[in-house]
């Protein structure tokens, strides 16, 4: 049956995740007509299998680092162990909380849903089963799905990825996590903080190599004070299940025995048969290719989040859903600014920042002023036993291009940075603001200070 006799909708979303929903709702709120189709639940990726649940375990087992050193704040304590099943089930507990807000705010806006595996059919029409749905303009919002490497076979047992990481109801005695991105540095937080033996593959020179080379530095130092081993610079070769668990090999000859074998070597598009190809759409290895306004080569298709090239962030892909509905309704909205996204790694410590890594800002400026303030002058970083720094990049005589941040709890400081370097600031403006004593925040202050040329807490 088609859908014809109504006439086509404004706009027909394909994919129900974080850029999806986002869409829906700015397009509800600004009278257009929408339907969205979604094959499995609505959230996608971040809230079912990424962001929401990630950072639920990473709670626990900052509970239990907690228990672990409460000695040191003088507080006597014992740890039993880790109940996975319980853990489990206040990860599921806190994702079916926020699924249900969400379909309820759905529903309450008049956004039809059709549950299905849906196709585009056409420039202006996705079909879903013997359905065809019209629209003014199609969206394009399928996400992203854990990707391996060439003759790399997860079996979803003893190799795994992400999504299976996420139900192990047992926690592993030793690991291997291939790939130190956000995702492969968060798990290995994560099995370390609960006991197991960890240790990281990484091709590249540096674990999260996509941040300033400082932070990354600081990291590798903080994991290996942690016991996480690291192989950086080391290529894989190779893996073998035993009776045991893996036996992974590198280039190098090394080899490592563990339980199991975790996958994190990044996130591929969802594009493939859902028909993107038949109708025209550019891509490229299977990314769908969109300019600064997130339009195809197709004038009735747009794309964002996951699916085309670039960040891969849940904040981008909903940043970007408001941005496509708001140019829809003619609204004239400001292209997202990809240079200054906020990116956070919730590890313990976290990794946080926004704007340009000191390399990039050389590439761009040339001359660059750089400062970095270390958490040892910082009162509250004392109080939490954190360790770490911000690092601040400016341009001569002009504005803060670069904030990177190192230490528990700094992802909840990246909003203010992020006001910094989209405002474009100079330091001595910074400089003149008050924040609270103590907190975190005054490492901010502090570093901008410190590069307005005034350091206070500053050694050296």
């Amino acid at each position: 049956m088609a859908d014809s006799a109504a006439g086509p909708v404004d706009l027909v979303i394909l994919g129900g995740g974080s850029g999806g929903y986002a869409a829906a709702l700015r397009a509800a709120e600004l009278d257009l007509s929408v339907v969205l189709i979604e094959k499995d639940k609505l959230g996608g990726t971040c809230l079912h299998r990424g962001c929401i649940p990630t950072k639920a375990l990473l709670h626990s087992a900052e509970i239990v680092d907690n228990i672990k050193e409460s000695e040191s704040f003088g507080i006597r304590s014992t740890f039993d162990g880790i109940d996975m099943t319980k853990v489990n089930s206040y990860k599921d507990s806190v994702i079916a909380g926020l699924f249900k807000g969400l379909t309820g705010l759905i529903k309450s806006r008049g956004i039809e849903v059709v549950e299905g595996f849906g196709r585009l059919a056409s420039p202006t029409s996705v079909a879903v089963g013997d359905r065809i749905i019209s629209g003014r303009h199609v969206l394009l919002a399928t996400g992203s799905y854990s990707k391996s490497l060439p003759g790399l076979d997860i079996n979803h047992n003893k190799v795994i990825t992400s999504d299976d990481a996420l139900t192990l109801d047992h926690v592993p005695a030793s690991a291997v996590v291939l790939g130190a991105g956000a995702i492969g540095c968060e798990f290995a937080s994560v099995w370390r903080s609960y006991g197991a033996e960890v240790t990281i593959v990484e091709a590249l020179p540096h674990l999260v190599p996509l941040e300033d080379e400082s932070s990354s530095k600081l990291l590798e130092r903080a994991f290996r004070k942690r016991g996480i081993a690291q192989h950086l610079g080391a290529r894989f070769a190779g893996v073998k299940t035993t009776d045991d668990g893996v036996t992974v090999s590198l280039e190098s000859g090394t080899t490592i025995e563990a339980e199991l074998l975790l996958v994190a070597v990044g996130r591929g598009p969802v594009s493939a048969g859902l028909g993107y190809e038949e109708i025209g759409i550019a891509t490229d290895r299977g990314y769908v290719l969109v300019d600064r306004f997130l339009r195809t080569n197709v004038p009735t298709v747009s794309a964002l989040g996951d699916l085309r090239p670039g960040l891969q962030l849940a904040h981008v892909g909903f940043a970007e859903g408001i941005f496509v509905a708001e140019q829809l309704a003619g609204l004239n909205p400001v292209p997202v600014d990809y240079d200054n996204v906020p990116r956070v790694t919730y590890s313990h410590p976290e990794v946080a920042s926004v704007g340009l890594t000191t390399a990039a800002a050389r590439e761009r400026f040339g001359d660059i002023r750089t400062v970095t303030y270390n958490l040892a002058g910082n009162g509250k970083s004392q109080i939490l036993k954190t360790a770490g720094a911000v690092t601040l990049i400016a341009v001569p005589d002009g504005p803060v291009v670069g904030v990177h941040m190192v230490g528990d709890r700094v992802g909840e400081l990246i909003a203010e940075a992020q006001l910094i370097t989209n405002w474009e600031a100079f330091p001595a403006e910074v400089a003149q603001l008050i924040h609270p004593h103590p907190t975190l925040s005054e490492a901010l202050g502090e570093a901008h200070l410190a590069l307005a040329g005034k350091p206070l807490h500053v050694h050296g």
